[in-house]
């Protein structure tokens, strides 16, 4: 089964705090790699996870706080002097490019390569990329400056083949692409093979919503219902459930009823508040709600229930 998997980076809120780091994660669909998020020092945690960038050709930033987003022109200049010359995809709320390349301009001029800058509207649900594996949606958010989420959806996959068939029926290679598009097979001497005798189903494709800084919000639970992963902040406890108006963000306990009511697979918390040394407590929070809860741990990789 093809990888489905994202590995968290940084789980922090603001500050550093006890080993935990600004947000960022990568989540790796197929043969591919997506950055979310880049918050200070996220290319030290590529060489300590020991990530390779190569097949990372996007990156997806949530709002302008520098907490997920500091370490970009880092790993923009690293990525320049170690040769890279492919284009890369950056979607983020305006102003980043205006950020970036003024950064560029006093430090020595553009990466090596070519920077594709895509302006996030937050207030919209709808598709901002789409390659032959996935898509990806925004989620609007509700925080202090426009935010948004990023749903990414596999597409349907083509049916596998059954491979004592090809002996079975003789089968050229030359046939198979054909079938496992859905195609029956007819032999040289007429014979029709019924599709379903020769391919299974392919896995269902699988999907990962991630909610960075955001109040409680329940109008996205129909954009996020029935993700395998949903990533959701947690910047607080219950006890100081007051500071989440002000400062635009969510307690565990809120998530795990965003999760429960979207009926999603398994729910990672993150982006704690650097006030909480034991993150563990936020997974006691949530579980009371919501069974399938995990305080997400820097370095860790979670997938889907099913591929646990």
């Amino acid at each position: 089964m093809s990888p489905f998997e994202v590995q968290l980076l940084g789980t922090n809120s603001a500050l550093p705090a006890f080993g935990r780091h600004p947000t960022s994660q990568i989540l790796s669909i197929q043969k591919y790699k997506y950055l979310i998020d880049c918050g200070e020092g996220t290319q030290m945690r590529f060489q300590k996870f020991g990530i390779k960038p190569g097949r990372m050709n996007q990156i997806f930033i949530s709002h302008l706080h520098g907490d997920h987003f500091y370490g970009l022109i880092g790993l923009l200049t690293t990525l320049g002097l170690i040769g890279r010359k492919k284009p890369l995809d950056i979607f983020a709320p305006h102003g980043l490019e205006e950020i970036i390349r003024i950064q560029t301009k006093y430090a020595g001029g553009d990466p090596p390569f070519t920077i594709r800058f895509h302006v996030i509207d937050t207030e919209k649900h709808q598709l901002i990329f789409e390659n032959n594996q996935i898509t990806v949606h925004s989620i609007p958010l509700d925080h202090r400056v426009p935010t948004s989420g990023f749903l990414f959806r596999e597409k349907e996959g083509e049916r596998k083949m059954i491979g004592s068939t090809i002996e079975e029926y003789n089968i050229p290679y030359r046939a198979i692409p054909a079938i496992k598009k859905g195609e029956d097979y007819v032999t040289p001497d007429g014979q029709r093979i019924a599709n379903a005798l020769l391919t299974e189903d392919p896995t269902p494709p699988r999907s990962y919503a991630y909610c960075s800084d955001t109040r409680f919000k329940e109008d996205i639970i129909p954009i996020i219902t029935g993700s395998d992963i949903l990533y959701h902040e947690s910047t607080f406890q219950e006890n100081l459930i007051e500071k989440t108006i002000p400062t635009g963000h969510s307690t565990a306990r809120q998530a795990a009823e965003i999760a429960k009511r979207a009926k999603v697979g398994r729910l990672i918390l993150g982006h704690f508040s650097s006030r909480y040394e034991d993150i563990n407590s936020f997974a006691e929070e949530a579980r009371a709600v919501f069974p399938e809860v995990i305080a997400g741990v820097e370095g860790e990789i979670y997938r889907p229930l099913s591929l646990k």
